[in-house]
C-alpha cells in the first residue's frame, strides 16, 4: 500500500520482556526458511490460511498453534481492532540481509504490514525510500512497501520482528498516520490476563472471476503511476499505446462479466483475452516503468492484475 512517506511509528508500545519471552519459548519446529530461499530469513508462521503450515495468502485466516501459544502477543494483535491477514515471525540471521525490492503483488495493493521488533540490536537498519531507520524492541512501525526497501543485520544476534499484514480501519489510520502526541505521552500496553479483544482474521474468498470494477480500480492506478525511463518521443508514444491498451482491456473485461458474471462461467474467453493483453503489453513495455519505484510497468501489470484475474 502506497503511503505519504517511507516510514510511521505509531504511538504506542510494547512490553518487549514479555514479547521475548514468549517467542524465545517457541520450539524450533515453529521456524521455516522464507518463501524465496532467501539467506539467513526465516519465520515463524502466527496467522495462516486455515491455521495450517502454508504462506498463502488468500483464504480462511486462522491463528497458527504457534500463536495459540503466545497470549500476549494475540493480546497486542487484537488490541489494534484490525482484521489480520496472514501474519508471522519474521528472523534474520546475524549479518544476513533482505534485498532491495518493492512489494508490487496483488496482495499489496490494499494492505500495509505492521512491524513491531521482539529481539533486535542498534545495528539493524530498515531502508526505504533513501530512508533508514532502526525499529527498537517494543516499538510500533508501518512502512510503504510500494517503495523500493531492504533491511541488514549487522549485529551480532538474530532480528526478529512481528510482522503482520492489515488493510486496516479508518481509527487504525487516523492513530497510525496521525499527528503523535511526544513520546513521553504514548501508552504502553502491558500484558492484561482478563483483556476481552477479539482476534480478527481475514476471510479473504475471491470470486472465480475477478469483477470488472476491481480491474478497472487496479488498472487505472497502474496508469496512474506509468512513466518513461528515458524521455524519447519513441518511449512516450509506447507508453500512450500502453496505457490505451489497459483502457480497451476494461471495456473488453466489462463486458465479459456482463455477458458471463464472475462465478467461473466463460472461463476460456476471459483467459483468452487476459493472454491476448499479456502478449499485446510485453511488445510496448521496454522502459516504461512505475513513477513511484521504477519498477517494469509489464511486471506489476502481471503481479498485480493478470496473474489474479481468474481463480482456478
Amino acid at each position: 500500500m502506497r503511503l505519504s512517506r517511507p516510514f510511521f511509528q505509531l504511538p504506542v508500545l510494547f512490553d518487549a520482556a514479555r514479547l521475548r519471552a514468549e517467542v524465545s519459548a517457541l520450539s524450533d519446529e515453529a521456524w521455516v526458511a522464507h518463501p524465496d530461499q532467501l539467506p539467513g530469513n526465516s519465520a515463524a508462521r502466527l496467522i495462516s490460511a486455515d491455521g495450517a503450515e502454508t504462506d498463502a495468502v488468500h483464504g480462511q485466516m486462522l491463528p497458527t498453534r504457534w500463536l495459540e501459544a503466545m497470549p500476549y502477543l494475540r493480546q497486542v494483535l487484537a488490541g489494534f481492532g484490525v482484521v489480520w491477514s496472514r501474519s508471522r515471525l519474521m528472523r534474520l540471521a546475524p549479518g544476513a540481509g533482505v534485498p532491495e525490492h518493492a512489494d508490487i503483488n496483488y496482495h499489496w495493493h490494499t494492505r500495509v504490514r505492521l512491524h513491531i521488533p521482539v529481539f533486535t540490536e542498534a545495528e539493524v537498519r530498515f531502508h526505504c525510500d533513501g530512508q533508514v531507520v532502526h525499529m527498537a524492541a517494543g516499538e510500533a512501525w508501518i512502512f510503504d512497501n510500494w517503495r523500493r526497501h531492504h533491511v541488514e543485520n549487522k549485529a551480532s544476534e538474530p532480528r526478529i520482528h512481528l510482522v503482520a499484514d492489515t488493510t486496516g480501519t479508518a481509527s487504525f489510520w487516523r492513530f497510525a498516520s496521525g499527528e503523535s502526541p511526544p513520546r513521553e505521552q504514548w501508552r504502553t500496553v502491558g500484558w492484561e490476563p482478563a483483556s476481552q479483544h477479539q482476534l480478527l482474521t481475514e476471510n479473504d474468498q475471491r470470486s472465480p472471476i475477478m469483477p470488472a470494477a476491481e480491474v478497472q480500480w487496479l488498472v487505472e492506478d497502474l496508469r496512474a503511476e506509468l512513466t518513461v525511463a528515458a524521455d524519447t518521443a519513441e518511449a512516450k508514444a509506447r507508453a500512450a499505446r500502453f496505457a490505451l491498451l489497459l483502457e480497451s482491456f476494461v471495456f473488453d473485461w466489462r463486458q465479459l462479466c456482463a455477458l458471463h458474471g464472475v462465478g467461473g462461467q466463460g472461463r476460456p474467453e476471459f483467459l483468452r483475452l487476459a493472454g491476448a493483453v499479456r502478449a499485446a503489453a510485453a511488445a510496448l513495455a521496454d522502459g516504461l516503468v512505475m513513477r513511484t519505484n521504477a519498477v517494469s510497468a509489464l511486471l506489476v501489470l502481471e503481479k498485480r492484475v493478470l496473474q489474479h484475474l481468474v481463480v482456478d
